[in-house]
């Protein structure tokens, strides 16, 4: 027989739900297949088989909550199923749930086999890179006792070694406590509805009050006059199209702007670490995308070495892509800044919450046309005019470089064709 473990996922996940398994008891199963789907903080995942054989017993139901390293299922390696498996009595080892009617999807994410470690509950609960996790198990370290600086708690390698190179001191067994079970809210009128929060809604949740909670955060605004964009867009909108088989949207320009803003206030493209600030010398430029399960950001990756069609067409692949649940964790990693556009909802104003460990976040809204004094103030024209917002942690950026961000992306915009010279 053959364990079935979750694999290690990566940065920072630890645990996940079981939203679908894709094989029942009694099927057979190739080696490389996947058998089930697994709901994470920020993507869905396929888990995989590493064996030929038949699964003989799953050992989680859909919905229950598992670890890295838990076996979830066992394979009879080397069997093969019936060809007309005759119905048992006996009732499943655990209660089997309806399978979702969406097709399970492709990924190219190699199996992975964690070998099963004893943890305590309190070290299962830890956000902790893979490399940190292996190097604790291999020094015997717990990692609910391993001190970490970050401020949304992430236990890295380096973490573990501080802790096994300290002074040991004798230890002191804590005070057994019991969980408190968790309330259950039981409505008194039929008028309401519970919901459960998905996993990844509550992650979001959490991640957004921890933002709230360790950085500093202000907003500072400005307007922008689209018209030359959009004049731009108009004559070269067919043209581009053709060329590039892909439309010419506003989030290249935006995208491009921010790029150069970045290059002259680097501190927005970096994030704290301890009492140093990690200057990023690459630009990986987050675009939010909102999916019917939260709010996730893919990554457009070197946004600096690409053209607006090659931007254009990453963002539009990354949006279908988020939409249809089959973003890979990868997509969402090494964001160094984020781009949101509340517009596209008719937000007219907003202070976007930061995307941690980021410490910049610009917020686009709806384009409105306004009045507005043009000519040396000498006349008034009817503008397309777009709210634009900077959310900063103040411990690493000041007001005058965030104004001044903000400003040089006014400027790319209100004359794109310097965004061909920052290109």
């Amino acid at each position: 027989m053959a364990e079935v473990k979750v694999p290690e996922l990566a940065e920072s996940i630890t645990e996940g739900t079981i939203s679908n398994w894709l094989k029942k008891p009694g099927e057979t199963v190739s080696k490389g297949e996947a058998i089930l789907e697994l709901e994470t903080d920020k993507v869905n995942v396929d888990i995989i088989s590493d064996y030929d054989g038949v699964l003989k017993e799953t050992l989680f139901a859909e919905g229950d909550t598992v670890n890295v390293g838990d076996t979830i299922a066992i394979v009879d390696e080397g069997a093969s199923a019936p060809v007309e498996p005759a119905q048992s009595d006996a009732a499943p080892s655990v209660p089997e749930q309806s399978p979702k009617t969406a097709a399970p999807q492709e990924k190219t994410q190699e199996p992975v086999t964690v070998q099963s470690t004893a943890k305590s509950p309190a070290a299962s609960n830890i956000i902790a890179s893979p490399a940190a996790r292996k190097l604790a198990r291999e020094k015997g370290i717990d990692l609910s006792q391993v001190p970490t600086v970050d401020p949304l708690g992430r236990v890295n390698k380096q973490d573990v070694l501080n802790a096994a190179n300290a002074p040991k001191t004798a230890a002191v067994a804590p005070a057994a406590t019991s969980k408190p079970a968790a309330s259950v809210f039981v409505p008194q009128d039929d008028r309401v509805e519970v919901v459960k929060m998905s996993r990844r809604r509550q992650t979001i949740a959490k991640n957004l009050k921890n933002v709230q909670n360790t950085a500093a955060i202000l907003t500072t605004f400005n307007e922008v006059d689209l018209s030359a964009v959009m004049e731009l867009r108009k004559k070269r909108k067919d043209e581009f199209l053709k060329q590039h088989d892909v439309k010419l949207g506003f989030m290249s320009f935006f995208t491009k702007a921010v790029v150069a803003a970045l290059k002259q206030i680097p501190y927005l493209n970096a994030e704290i670490h301890d009492n140093e600030f990690i200057l990023k010398k690459y630009y990986n430029i987050g675009i939010a995308v909102s999916t019917d399960s939260g709010l996730v950001v893919p990554v457009v990756r070197d946004a600096d070495r690409k053209n607006f069609a090659e931007i254009e067409k990453e963002i539009a692949d990354l949006a279908i892509k988020a939409r249809e649940s089959k973003l890979a964790l990868a997509d969402m990693q090494d964001g160094t800044f984020t781009i949101t556009n509340g517009g596209t909802f008719g937000s007219l104003l907003s202070t976007p919450i930061l995307n941690a460990p980021q410490v910049g976040i610009l917020g686009m809204h709806s384009i409105k046309y306004r009045p507005v004094a043009v000519d040396n103030n000498t006349r008034i024209e009817i503008r397309p005019m777009m709210y634009i917002a900077l959310s900063y942690d103040h411990r690493i950026v000041d007001g005058k470089e965030a104004v001044t961000f903000l400003v040089k992306v006014k400027e790319m915009l209100e004359d794109p064709k310097k965004l061909l010279l920052e290109s």
